[in-house]
């Protein structure tokens, strides 16, 4: 189970290493402009990673406890949720988006700022499908399905790359090539993930609005994990902010080698996951194991 994990951690930095890659070979600019970009929609979806371990818990709980029918109605609520915030988030990049980069950026970068706002908004249409497929594929762990989201992200990772290379190299789109060839991978892959749902007997493209008990209850579990990552995300923009003050080369080089850094550190996460999915079979179950152990 882990080792398919890991591949659907890889890919999402994988992507933005393609991405850099792929413009670092045409414009330092713009491979600066990918800082204050990725920043804005990759660092700010790690906040939404809250959606996931609410989803793995509560679906794996609920499978421990023989009950598809409370998985299946946890799941659409939590793709309602997903839905919401991939709106709103929406919503955010088209009206704020330029303000954000400037205030991040500072208003002396005007090519770095029009670079990165083309980047953001292209990639803010893929909003909603990127948090509802999180959801998605962590419902999919949450039934210890890794191979199904692995697919579907190995196959976005694909169109991601040849559709950098053919919109930024072969067309000379530059960054433009870039977003539109990562924001319909995300499509792509969201809705491969839901299909997945679907083939494993779900009810994927049902939503349900959550009630305010069952709001709470996903408050509960993923409060800390919003706290938690909200304080990395705030850490890793400061990195990037530091960088923006230095100039569009530091800016790009510190680009290069935050996405190198991005491919070592997701490495323990997919047991983390394999916590998520197992452990609650262990401990709600029907077969749990809570035997105690006495320590002389």
């Amino acid at each position: 189970f882990a080792g398919p994990a890991l591949g659907l951690w890889i890919c999402g930095p994988l992507m933005s290493l393609i991405d850099t890659m792929v413009i670092g070979q045409t414009s330092s600019l713009q491979l600066a402009a990918l800082g204050p970009g990725t920043v804005f929609c990759d660092y700010l979806c790690y906040i939404f990673m809250f959606l996931s371990v609410a989803t793995s818990n509560m679906v794996a709980t609920s499978l421990a406890n023989k009950d598809e029918e409370l998985a299946q109605h946890q799941v659409s609520t939590l793709l309602f949720i997903a839905l919401t915030f991939g709106i709103g988030m929406f919503l955010f990049t088209k009206i704020f988006g330029v303000q954000v980069l400037t205030a991040f950026t500072g208003s002396k970068n005007h090519e770095i700022i029009s670079a990165a706002n083309t980047y953001a908004q292209i990639r803010g249409f893929a909003w909603p499908a990127v948090l509802v497929g999180l959801v998605a594929q962590s419902a999919s762990l949450g039934m210890k399905d890794a191979w199904g989201p692995l697919k579907a992200l190995a196959a976005a990772s694909v169109i991601n790359g040849v559709g950098d290379i053919f919109l930024c190299s072969v067309c000379g789109y530059g960054i433009a090539g870039a977003a539109w060839a990562t924001m319909v991978s995300q499509i792509v892959a969201a809705f491969m993930m839901m299909q997945n749902l679907n083939s494993r007997g779900f009810r994927a493209f049902s939503f349900t609005i959550p009630s305010t008990r069952e709001l709470l209850q996903i408050f509960e579990i993923a409060a800390p994990v919003f706290v938690t990552m909200t304080s990395k995300v705030a850490f890793y923009a400061l990195l990037t902010y530091s960088a923006t003050s230095m100039g569009a080369i530091t800016l790009a080089g510190h680009q290069v080698m935050v996405n190198i850094l991005c491919m070592c550190t997701v490495w323990g996460e997919p047991l983390s996951q394999t916590a998520q999915s197992f452990m609650p079979e262990m401990i709600y179950g029907a077969n749990r194991n809570l035997m105690k152990v006495s320590y002389v």
